[in-house]
């Protein structure tokens, strides 16, 4: 029988080979930016599964794992914004949202 524990850490695991298979697999900036967002979650999940399996072993209760999960989370919603904002800027500057001029949609160079 899986336990909620179990169901959470394999949940985890999932989101880890989603996020990766988005960075490796994607060339679109804003996907790979989701993408991260997938991995860090399901790095979030296991993480705060590890430290409570841990917990629930008989060790005496640690805040710090929650503490440093809770820190994560803010520090990656903080990089995400900061991340579409660059890309923000880039389109609007550029035109298209990829730094190669050869790239998909990409616009030709002025005299050309």
């Amino acid at each position: 029988m899986i336990t909620a524990a179990t169901l959470s850490g394999l949940t985890g695991a999932i989101l880890i080979g989603l996020g990766l298979y988005g960075l490796i697999a994607d060339p679109r900036p804003l996907r790979k930016i989701l993408a991260f967002n997938i991995l860090g979650s399901g790095v979030f999940l296991v993480f705060g599964i590890i430290a409570r399996r841990g917990a629930a072993a008989g060790f005496p209760a640690d805040p710090v794992p929650q503490a440093m999960v809770i820190t994560g989370i803010v520090v990656a919603f903080a990089a995400s914004a900061l991340a579409i904002a660059i890309l923000l800027r880039l389109v609007s500057e550029t035109g298209r949202a990829s730094l190669k001029p050869d790239a998909p949609g990409a616009s030709p160079t002025p005299g050309d």
